[in-house]
């Protein structure tokens, strides 16, 4: 007992009242987070910018001219592209061309637009009008109320229906689509991890309170990620914005699990005492949830070395997202549990397994495991057990056959029709501009040159098959074949594409554009536009995934040959998880394609699919096989992994679902890009979770024996037979 500064014993109630302060100061102080820091949850799109071309490759050919682009601007601005059509389909009417004009001339001077309108030209079939209307580039939440404007002053023309294309209105409906994503997404994410905690633990405490403690962990994070993002240190856009809130919930989630499990199992032995119960959960669980959450962190930081913009932002911002999550579920829900103890579980109680599995049966200590999880964990570790050979056997065929469909999933960018899984209307404007004028028109390839080369260039690029025309640009921002404007040397050719600037003819006649123009001879020019970013972010994307993905492997090898003390081991998991990644690709390209209708994917999505499932993967191998680590210490290599799978079995495959409900509910932004990672990442765990992890991995250790363990001390035990801890010997780990 605890003694006094006179040596004299404490009373109980001193020792209770001193063990209860260390629990009530750290409550309290997340308590102050939570009141303090949880606005900063809805407060990211303060700070986020959804520009697209402060994303591109920092080293990219498009990139460069988005700079030289900037000398031939008076001013900022970003187009917008309004179409008329007749309303009963046919040829517009006759003097449309000169009222269209007219309409938007009314506009100059207006707020938010840059300088008079360009004047209305015709399709060649008759059927179509278009004209271009430059904005202010930061108009914000004003964009939509800007836009409306334009829409009535064009509505003016008799006859005719109006629609809006361009870079402008695109960027009014991707505002739509990340509004209120705060609230949305969170609401969504909490309540369906809420309904899961709800059903599975059949508890009323202890769900809320891991759902507080992962709101705590997302108002901190989001209270550091919006000063860094304010000061400059860090972007912020919608989609990295999302995954944020996403990717806190589900690992605090997956990491209170674990200690929750682990702190009932310690309550089950008879006579525990609820502070030493925490105290050994903490103690056994504290090294696999740190190191599960440096296998995502660092993991998430390998994106640093990527050239494009948005993944280098996501790198840090979802690591700080990891830290406090784990943050909150090494502090706040141990304070919390300790100060509930028991009452956290009720109605349900922990109770201790039978007897032939207990895990503390050998060594003497006062540890019990809970039988709280559904029986089918006991026949599976037997089935395992009884048939290794054959369950890794069939498992790892059916992962492979499934694997075999990856090389299927077209990663060269979602086609601009796609870009919005709901109808978007400037997806509707851009295909009727697509139909009546020049698949390119309003989105040219931006070629920068030398002034003395300038005919030569507008020669070689109109030679060039797929290029509809090419102009030199004047003064006013237009064509102008006279008398272009000359910046310190250098002036710019707008060259429209025969294609639609988001396809791969369009794509590959760029590629044939950059080559005829970079062979003229004193031209230095460069090749920029839409199209162009599209194919150096392709590009770009290919180059990261060939430098990030062993980079992530490697980072995860290491963590795992650190906590395992095995080479052989960690190897194996890193394999096992990647294949888990290849196998969820094959199924994706199928659903993507035949049940979506997607028929192409972000350049970014195998690479963040990979990140998140890979280092999430390994998080429940790490959880799995270090509590197979500390059984087989005491008991053997077969019943190690027979114990540890019966164990966790129910709590890895909880979180495994919670994780998957929670990156399921990206899947309310209607954005293709969110949709497709919120399918990758969700069926991605749930087939780790419930396959690998449940079947693959101890099927393959439970045959592999010893030898799974070398060359650490574990390697040396016999593989049948129960051992105590005692006849461990000194050099094997307790």
């Amino acid at each position: 007992m605890p003694e006094t500064q006179y040596g004299a014993p404490m009373p109980p109630s001193a020792v209770r009242r001193t063990r209860l302060l260390l629990p009530l100061v750290l409550l309290v102080a997340w308590l102050a987070v939570g009141g303090g820091l949880g606005p900063f949850a809805g407060r990211l799109g303060e700070v986020a910018a959804n520009d697209q071309a402060a994303f591109l490759p920092r080293s990219a050919e498009s990139t460069r001219v988005i700079e030289e682009q900037k000398a031939f601007r008076r001013t900022e601005a970003v187009p917008a592209i309004v179409v008329w059509t007749a309303r009963d389909g046919g040829p517009v009417a006759a003097g449309s061309t000169a009222d269209a004009t007219r309409a938007l001339t009314s506009l100059t001077g207006r707020e938010g637009i840059v300088g008079p309108p360009s004047p209305a030209l015709a399709s060649e079939d008759g059927e179509a009008l278009r004209a271009v209307v430059a904005l202010e580039p930061d108009l914000g939440d004003a964009l939509p109320t800007t836009l409306d404007t334009i829409r009535k002053a064009a509505a003016a023309v008799p006859g005719t229906t109006v629609h809006l294309a361009g870079p402008a209105a695109t960027q009014a409906d991707l505002s739509g689509a990340f509004s209120g994503i705060d609230g949305l997404l969170l609401g969504v994410a909490l309540i369906a991890v809420l309904l899961i905690l709800l059903v599975v633990y059949r508890s009323v405490l202890l769900p809320l309170m891991i759902i507080l403690g992962a709101v705590f962990a997302l108002g901190l994070a989001c209270a550091v990620v919006y000063v860094l993002a304010d000061a400059g240190v860090l972007r912020v856009d919608g989609q990295v914005q999302g995954i944020l809130s996403i990717l806190v919930i589900g690992a605090a989630t997956d990491y209170a699990l674990l200690l929750a499990a682990r702190y009932r199992e310690e309550l089950a032995a008879p006579g525990a005492d609820r502070f030493a119960a925490m105290n050994r959960a903490l103690r056994r669980s504290f090294e696999p949830i740190v190191a599960s959450a440096a296998t995502v962190a660092l993991g998430l930081l390998a994106l640093l070395v990527s050239d494009l913009a948005n993944n280098r932002a996501l790198g840090p911002v979802g690591a700080i997202g990891i830290v406090c999550a784990v943050l909150s579920a090494l502090t706040f829900l141990p304070a919390a549990l300790v100060l509930t103890g028991r009452a956290a579980y009720w109605p349900a109680r922990p109770r201790p397994l039978p007897e032939s599995t207990q895990t503390g049966a050998d060594s003497g200590t006062p540890t019990a495991t809970t039988a709280d999880g559904p029986a089918v964990w006991h026949r599976i570790a037997a089935l395992v057990d009884r048939a290794p050979r054959k369950v890794w056997a069939v498992t790892l065929a059916a992962l492979l056959a499934c694997a075999a469909f990856a090389p299927a999933l077209n990663s060269r960018g979602v086609p601009f029709d796609e870009i919005f899984v709901n109808d978007a209307p400037s997806v509707a404007a851009q295909e009727t501009l697509g139909r009546h004028f020049p698949g390119g028109a309003g989105n040219p390839a931006v070629i920068i040159a030398d002034a003395g080369a300038v005919a030569r260039v507008v020669t070689a690029a109109e030679a060039v098959p797929g290029v509809d025309s090419a102009f030199p640009v004047g003064a006013t921002g237009r064509p102008a074949p006279g008398a272009p404007l000359v910046v310190d040397g250098r002036v710019r050719v707008d060259a429209t594409l025969s294609a639609a600037a988001d396809s791969d003819a369009a794509r590959d006649a760029l590629a044939r554009l950059r080559t005829a123009v970079h062979a003229v001879p004193g031209a230095d020019a460069l090749v920029g536009g839409s199209t162009a970013q599209q194919y150096d972010t392709q590009r770009t994307a290919a180059r990261d995934r060939t430098l990030i993905v062993p980079v992530v492997l490697g980072i995860i090898l290491l963590i795992l040959v650190a906590l395992l003390r095995s080479l052989v081991l960690p190897l194996l998991l890193v394999a096992t998880v990647a294949l888990n990644f290849a196998a969820t690709l094959g199924v994706s390209s199928l659903v993507f394609e035949h049940v979506l209708g997607f028929t192409g994917t972000d350049a970014s999505v195998p690479l963040y699919g990979f990140v998140f499932l890979v280092a999430l993967g390994v998080d429940y191998n790490i959880f799995l096989m270090s509590r197979v680590r500390e059984e087989t210490a005491r008991h053997g290599v077969r019943e190690g992994v027979r114990i540890g799978l019966t164990a966790t079995g129910g709590v890895i495959t909880s979180a495994g679902v919670v994780l998957a409900a929670t990156f399921a509910a990206l899947g309310v932004i209607p954005l293709a890009f969110l949709v497709q990672i919120a399918f990758i990442v969700a069926f991605g765990v749930l087939l780790d979770t419930l396959v690998v992890r449940s079947l693959l991995v101890p099927a393959l250790v439970r045959d592999l024996g010893p030898v799974a363990w070398w060359p650490g001390a574990l390697s040396r035990l016999p593989a049948d037979r129960r051992r105590s801890d005692q006849s461990v010997g000194a050099g094997a780990p307790k």
